[in-house]
């Protein structure tokens, strides 16, 4: 029996699971919409939504508990400025996944995690402004 085993350990060390989650939901936070495996989103929704209460509630102690998980302070500053506010009303269900499909090369099951009420320009925007910036520097 498997009681009190909860979570997916996705073939990972404890450690290397954690930097994934932290790298995901930083990279979630950055552009409120990415496509991982299926396994992989199921298992980031509660980070991200754990994330998202601790935006809504806006102190020094959340803020410090958010910094420690994302380990960068640009998704901590959106999570705390954009997020916490956007979803102030909201009780909950903060990400949404849908399935995508199956990867070509092996198969592995799809999907796509995004922020409910999601700002469509956010994603990808900081990729093309240093794109931008690079070419204006060149």
């Amino acid at each position: 029996m498997r009681h009190a085993r909860g979570y997916r350990r996705l073939n990972r060390t404890h450690e290397h699971r954690k930097a994934l989650f932290a790298n995901m939901a930083g990279s979630l936070i950055e552009h409120e919409q990415i496509k991982t495996t299926l396994p992989k989103a199921k298992e980031l929704r509660p980070i991200v939504e754990k994330l998202i209460t601790l935006g809504k509630r806006g102190d020094l102690h959340a803020r410090r508990m958010a910094g420690s998980q994302l380990k960068q302070d640009q998704y901590v500053a959106k999570l705390f400025e954009i997020l916490g506010p956007r979803y102030k009303d909201r009780q909950g269900g903060y990400v949404r996944i849908m399935k995508a499909g199956f990867r070509y090369g092996d198969m592995a099951p799809m999907a796509i995690i995004e922020f409910v009420d999601r700002d469509v320009n956010a994603k990808g925007a900081n990729d093309k402004a240093r794109l931008a910036a690079e070419e204006a520097a060149a």
